[in-house]
């Protein structure tokens, strides 16, 4: 009955709402990076800069190479202690514990069944959720035991996006915004109306269209535009109440506060 009512409000409801959000601005910093990862709940940083991937906080840098495995594509660090870095031009994804120290290296072109990944995200345990763009089905892999533990059906559209937390699993299309749980089933699907990015904060959604944001609740299909001041959005995310905003030259910072 839960997954009705999950259907029934991502296809019912309108697609854009009447409100407007506020976030409170707190304060902005100077910060040049290639790609803002994130931030954590203990306010550590995490970018990519000429190919190199760091973690920073205040009284540490620490940092990551793998020269052989050339371009890093993009890194997630939803768990801190299993960040996955993802070489798309190798096929090959990287798990790092939080001292950026290697435990685990995933090559899709030497494991038993051959996968040609596009996107990564983290799931529970020892899992990944990846795209295969052969087949276009999105996995739940368990990189250990080399096996798949769910799978959904095909999509027939272009991937633009893929995020997670251990239970739910957003794959943004050019055409459809899809939502999985850890079983691979459909609990619902959005139209898309024109977004290219997304992030995910307990349940909820921030969506990226244009040079504009747009916050969705967990269970709603409902987009609501988030005030960002004319801001260019390079890079975007949510750690708790907190959205982060990403210029390429200052890195703002605001309260999200939502009732």
């Amino acid at each position: 009955m839960k997954h009705l009512v999950y259907l029934f409000l991502f296809f019912s409801l309108s697609l854009y709402s009447q409100e407007r959000i506020d976030p409170v601005f707190i304060n902005k910093t100077n910060l040049m990076v290639d790609t803002l990862v994130g931030i954590d709940n203990f306010e550590s940083s995490y970018y990519i800069q000429n190919n190199v991937f760091y973690k920073k906080n205040t009284n540490t840098l620490l940092s990551y190479n793998n020269l052989n495995l050339g371009t890093l594509t993009c890194a997630n660090i939803f768990n801190p202690l299993k960040i996955n870095l993802f070489y798309k031009d190798f096929n090959t994804v990287v798990i790092l514990d939080n001292r950026l120290a290697e435990i685990f290296k995933i090559d899709f072109n030497a494991r038993a069944k051959y996968r040609n990944i596009t996107h990564v995200s983290t799931g529970y345990d020892n899992t990944l959720w990846i795209f295969n763009i052969d087949t276009q089905e999105l996995e739940l892999y368990d990189y250990k035991s080399d096996t798949t533990r769910a799978k959904t059906l095909p999509v027939q559209t272009e991937v633009l996006d893929l995020k997670s937390n251990y239970n739910t699993c957003w794959l943004l299309t050019k055409r459809f915004l899809y939502v999985y749980n850890y079983f691979g089933s459909l609990l619902g699907k959005m139209k898309n109306d024109g977004f290219t990015r997304v992030s995910e904060k307990n349940g909820d959604l921030v969506l990226k269209k244009g040079n504009d944001l747009f916050y969705i609740k967990q269970n709603s299909g409902n987009p609501i535009p988030i005030k960002t001041e004319n801001l260019l959005i390079t890079h975007f995310f949510v750690t708790n109440e907190t959205l982060y905003i990403y210029d390429s030259n200052f890195l703002y910072k605001y309260l999200l506060k939502i009732n």
